[in-house]
């Protein structure tokens, strides 16, 4: 099956969702969601429990929670981490394609991916 993504407030670039969207990828956002202003936590959660991955630009927090869901043997849809205003919009949409092209929904799970290693 196809990765669905879900993108936490920090984000939700909306030229980016509109352009994954366009290539027939499901995406969801917080704000789509109702997920504004939660916890870290609270929006890994939610995105496992709609089985989309969860993507960030927040790498310190989302990594430390992968790590603690592993300890604790807690299972989540899987995450990619970007770095915040280092890749323009062009190369992000490039490299969630390759990596959706290229991994399945079910070979993320409680899988982490950073996004610069999918050029």
């Amino acid at each position: 099956m196809k990765i669905s993504l879900y993108f936490d407030e920090d984000s939700m670039d909306k030229h980016l969702v509109r352009a994954l969207r366009a290539r027939n990828i499901k995406v969801n956002t917080a704000l789509d969601a109702g997920m504004i202003q939660r916890a870290d936590e609270e929006h890994l959660n939610y995105a496992s429990s709609q089985n989309h991955v969860l993507f960030s630009f927040n790498v310190g927090d989302f990594y430390r929670l992968h790590s603690e869901f592993m300890k604790h043997e807690k299972p989540h849809a899987g995450i990619i981490l970007a770095q915040q205003q280092r890749y323009s919009i062009g190369i992000l949409l490039r490299n969630l394609l390759k990596l959706i092209a290229t991994i399945s929904a079910d070979e993320m799970k409680n899988r982490i991916e950073f996004i610069n290693r999918w050029k």
